[in-house]
This record gives C-alpha cells, structure tokens and sequence, in this order.
C-alpha cells in the first residue's frame, strides 16, 4: 500500500456521530468559477478528478448548490452514480443556498435548493448541510420566524439531512449563528491559515460549545499553494501588498527546512487539535495524490514558531 493510499484516521466532528478524516476535497473549483479561481476546468477533467478523490482514502468531500449553479453537484452525482453511491462510511456534505438571480434567502428557497441538490448528487438524503454564505442577508432575517436557519432545521427534523452546519465568511456574523446553539457545524474560510488568524476566537468558541470546527480554503485561494508570484490573489480578490511580502517570507522559511509551502499551508490547519477537518480543493486527478502526500508531509517542530511569527499584521485579515 503506498503512503498516499493508507487510510486517514478519523476525527470525530464535534458532538455529531460523524466521524471525518483530517482533510476533505472540496468541489467549488470543480465547477469552474474563474472569476474566484483565476481558471477554467472542463467538465470530465472535474469528472475524472471527483473519481480519484472516490478512490481515495479520503471520504469526505465538500460542494454546495451554488458552485457553479449546480454544476459542482451534478458532477459530482454523475461519479456517484458510477460506483453506485457513496461508499459506506463517505461523508458529503452540501449547502444551501439563496437564489443566484433574486438573491431570495427565504425559508421556501432553502427548501427548493436543497431539493435541487439531492436531485443533482442523486440521493435521498445528506449526512451534512450547511447553510451557505448567510452574510448576503443580516442575521435578523436568517433567524426570523419561517426563515432560512429554521426552515434548515425542519429539513434536519424531516431526516433530509442528518446534520446541519453554517458555513460562511465573516467571523463575527459566524459567531452570532453558532451562538444560537442550534448548528452542529462551523465551515470557516481564508480566515486561518498561515498569514491569516481572523477565525482564532471563532473557532475557539464553537469548539468549546462543541461545534465541529471544519477550516477550509488554507491555500487562501491559492497563493499559499502556488506562491505570491504565480497567484497573487487572497481570499478571491487581489491580495494586499503586505500579505504577498509575508507569504514570500513565509516561502523561504519552509524553503529553508526542505517543506514545500503547500504542505506547510495544510499541515497548519490539521495539526490544529481544535480543527475536525480541513477543506482542499483541487481540479486534476493527480492533484488528488498530490494533496494526500502535502496533508502528510514531516514537518520540523522548530518551524512552527518561525511561521507563526510571520502571520500578517492582524489589519490586514479578512475579518
């Protein structure tokens, strides 16, 4: 068995009876959004690389209604469909979200989109789902009466999705919904990586209350997989000055220890005991390998202070 096909131990995530493995795919990229990601990704390339990730040893992987307007989704149900569903013991996870054309968050659209999911992934039911990006509506309107986050648990109590997580940016928006105590599931993103520590207390929080803390995006988009010079961009948009001056200081320093920058970006994320399981994307079969050998990459002890002191300035974090 090579070291890339060895089985992950899994973690439990939070209070849930789920149990994960240190990383999980995610299929946001797969549904070729080159306006977030800076590329295109033809449709079998995404095929072909939603197999591998099926192959693997890693049984978790991560997609929501809105990639691509369902194009993540159908892919990834096509693939499904091919090795007669998920693999017992596979977790998929999806999210609901608001209309693409209205921007309707409404209770009845969290229904519709997570019926539009099913039908697309090809199944019946989800063992997690999140509610997606909530801070294009305030937190007022996605807890109201007959809004999105009780219709999400209705849809949990009808066993349409076995547990229900929020999934978002801004850290203090986050807080506010896992402060209500009816999330199972936190999915925090660009916002705890290597130069970016916005989510600390975030995460802090939910994981004392028993939230499973899910940390996705540790490449920030990329420039912490690819380097400031190759993609410089963070978090989607163009990356500040600053940011790509401590991502290069950060690059010599793993350089300096044998550590590409990629595994260092993940390894950050695992490493952490707070953390269930941390979200990569990736876009070609072989990335799938690829990423296994990164996320298991033998790291110095003694690099970790050097990194963590080159975090960027807290003025300079997503927030």
């Amino acid at each position: 068995m090579t070291a890339e096909a060895a089985p992950f131990p899994r973690r439990r995530l939070g209070r849930t009876e789920l149990w994960v493995p240190e990383i999980c795919f995610g299929g946001g990229a797969l549904s070729s959004m080159p306006a977030a990601f800076g590329y295109e990704v033809p449709e079998e390339r995404a095929r072909e690389t939603v197999r591998a990730v099926l192959r693997s040893p890693v049984g978790f992987l991560d997609t929501a209604a809105g990639y691509g307007d369902g194009r993540s989704e159908r892919i990834i149900g096509e693939a499904l469909a091919e090795v007669g569903g998920p693999p017992p013991g596979f977790v998929l996870a999806t999210k609901v979200d608001r209309d693409p054309e209205t921007g309707d968050y409404s209770g009845a659209q969290v229904r519709r989109s997570l019926e539009g999911s099913l039908e697309r992934l090809g199944v019946d039911r989800v063992p997690l789902l999140y509610l997606h990006d909530p801070e294009h509506i305030s937190f007022e309107q996605g807890t109201a009466p007959g809004g999105p986050v009780e219709e999400l648990l209705r849809l949990r109590d009808e066993g349409l999705a076995r547990y229900v997580g929020v999934a978002g940016g801004p850290v203090g928006l986050m807080g506010r919904y896992v402060a209500t105590g009816v999330f199972d599931v936190l999915l925090t993103h660009n916002r705890w990586t290597l130069v970016d520590r916005s989510a600390g207390r975030l995460i802090d929080d939910a994981h004392a209350a028993g939230v499973g803390v899910v940390n996705a995006a540790p490449f920030g988009g990329g420039v912490l997989a690819k380097g400031p010079d190759a993609h410089a961009r963070y978090a989607y948009a163009e990356a500040d000055p600053v940011v790509l001056d401590r991502v290069r200081e950060i690059a010599a320093a793993c350089a300096g220890h044998g550590v590409p920058l990629p595994a260092a970006a993940i390894r950050f994320s695992t490493r952490d005991p707070r953390i269930a399981s941390t979200v990569l994307g990736v876009t070609r079969p072989e990335r799938v390998a690829e990423t296994i050998a990164l996320s298991r990459w033998s790291i110095p002890e003694e690099l970790w202070p050097t990194l963590a002191s080159l975090a960027a300035p807290a003025e300079h974090w997503q927030h």
